[in-house]
């Protein structure tokens, strides 16, 4: 957990600082957001080693592994929120002149919520899955990772699905989480009044 944790948390917030930099430039937008796709393509099983050849074998080398898998679905998703700031309030903002922290904290942070919600619910399960497989390369003899190698080796079906349900469990409620938090951040977005009414 401490390396999911640590990764999402690394991850997500890289993913956020960069879009929010990337935002202002049309330059970097075209050369990062097909590195982001190139990136998102390159198999999380053969990072791993690697990360973990570079990292060792303690809860770093899983986190930086969780750190790839959440930084470019971050920053693919905040840049299209920040992007998608509706033509009528830039207006009104310019109007009032308002200054750049401004425009970004009550105008384009607000309307890119839904989108940076996808993201972290996204990545939220993303996390576990590259924690986790980084630890059939990375975690000699703890994680749920090894637990699951070391249990097929032994044909012990049973303690591998028993894994895999409390991973999946894991998984479920920090989306559930996310969600609820969303409800609550989001209220005034039409997709939410839509869902309550």
């Amino acid at each position: 957990m401490k390396a999911v944790i640590a990764g999402y948390l690394m991850g997500c917030g890289l993913g956020f600082v960069t879009a929010k930099w990337v935002v202002r430039s049309p330059f970097l937008q075209k050369g990062l957001l097909p590195l982001g796709n190139f990136m998102a393509s390159i198999p999380i099983i053969g990072i791993a080693p690697i990360m973990v050849m570079w990292f060792g074998f303690d809860w770093q080398s899983k986190a930086a592994v969780v750190v790839i898998m959440t930084f470019f679905p971050m920053l693919i998703n905040t840049l299209a929120g920040l992007k998608s700031v509706d033509p009528l309030h830039a207006d009104l903002m310019h109007t009032y002149a308002a200054g750049k922290s401004q425009i970004f904290f009550k105008s384009q942070l607000p309307q890119a919520m839904p989108f940076i919600f996808n993201a972290l619910k996204l990545n939220s399960t993303l996390a576990l899955i590259g924690a986790i497989v980084a630890e059939f390369f990375g975690t000699p003899i703890v994680g749920m990772g090894f637990r699951i190698s070391a249990e097929v080796g032994r044909m012990n079906m049973d303690m591998v699905w028993a894994t895999i349900f409390v991973a999946a469990l894991a998984g479920s409620l920090s989306y559930g989480a996310l969600a609820l938090l969303e409800r609550w951040v989001t209220f005034w977005h039409p997709s939410i009044r839509d869902k309550r009414s």
